[in-house]
């Protein structure tokens, strides 16, 4: 792994990638992303977008190599990826992984994806093991909106609860989008053998296993178009295994709004059949309010 990454006088840097979009490439007899998502061309540039904007959880794949590389393979079991997305990118764009290098472990450091050109896609931390500091998001403020602001998100409260369930990262899809170029950085553990034994989850399946379930945030975000505003994934007794079961629980710690979006922040959490925490994640969710008939209507 440490041949893909070089190290400058503060990172170490993954090669330059260019994600495509959800793992679908339409010229090779792929199907296109669903219309009316931000990862479809036609929204996205509706909303102001150059293009489909590529998804901060593809982008956190792309660390895992530099991750083993700098906090070495017990980022599967301890580790975390915390990360502000701050610059939408599309299909075919290239971007850049980097981790700070540690003094020693356990231990916590900074944590970006850039373009070549230096444009900021991501920053954040890192971490693995035991560490006294705040993740990038655990220091976050969460800001909450005043009372009666909000129209998308105005039946909600901080504290509901996300819907309990059962879920699986299948180790049929993940091996399904590999195979099909939706991985910048196809491990073989993911697909074979790894330290732990078996196939491990790789951080975008990791988020799919620990997202909300549709109605999760009403009715009114149904008509709308979401994308992350950031994504922390924690490993607390891990790594996640594929084709196992795990109970999933969370609830809302926040809701707020920005000049072009609503927003909600939300923990996660999955637990073994043991009862063992083995992962959290904490994400912020937001919906245009351009493409909400709500706002429509004003």
């Amino acid at each position: 792994m440490t041949e893909t990454s070089s190290t400058t006088a503060k990172f170490v840097r993954g090669p330059v990638r260019a994600p495509a979009n959800q793992g679908v490439r339409p010229s090779d007899d792929r199907p296109a992303p669903p219309a009316g998502s931000i990862h479809d061309d036609a929204t996205a540039q509706r909303l102001g977008f150059r293009g489909g904007t590529i998804a901060g959880s593809i982008h956190m794949d792309q660390f895992v190599p530099v991750l083993v590389d700098v906090l070495g393979p017990g980022w599967f079991e301890t580790g975390s990826l915390s990360l502000s997305f701050r610059h939408a990118t599309i299909s075919g764009d290239p971007v850049i992984a980097m981790v700070e290098r540690p003094g020693s472990v356990p231990a916590q450091v900074e944590a970006r994806t850039e373009q070549p050109d230096g444009t900021l896609v991501a920053i954040g931390t890192a971490s693995v093991g035991a560490v006294a500091e705040p993740t990038h998001l655990a220091a976050t403020e969460l800001r909450q909106a005043e009372p009666g602001t909000l129209r998308m998100l105005a039946e909600l409260s901080v504290g509901d609860p996300l819907a309990p369930r059962e879920s699986t990262v299948s180790a049929t899809g993940l091996a399904a989008r590999i195979a099909a170029g939706g991985l910048t950085e196809p491990l073989d553990w993911y697909t074979g053998d790894s330290p732990w034994g078996g196939p491990v989850a790789n951080p975008s399946s990791v988020v799919h296993l620990l997202r909300n379930g549709g109605g999760d945030f009403g009715r009114h975000v149904a008509k709308a178009v979401g994308l992350f505003g950031a994504i922390e994934i924690r490993h607390h007794a891990g790594p996640v295994f594929l084709d196992t079961p795990y109970q999933v629980t969370g609830e809302i710690v926040a809701l707020g709004s920005s000049p072009r979006t609503e927003y909600v922040w939300y923990d996660s959490a999955a637990h073994d059949a043991d009862g063992r925490l083995i992962a959290t994640m904490r994400m912020q969710l937001r919906w245009m309010t351009a493409s909400s008939p709500l706002y429509a209507q004003a």
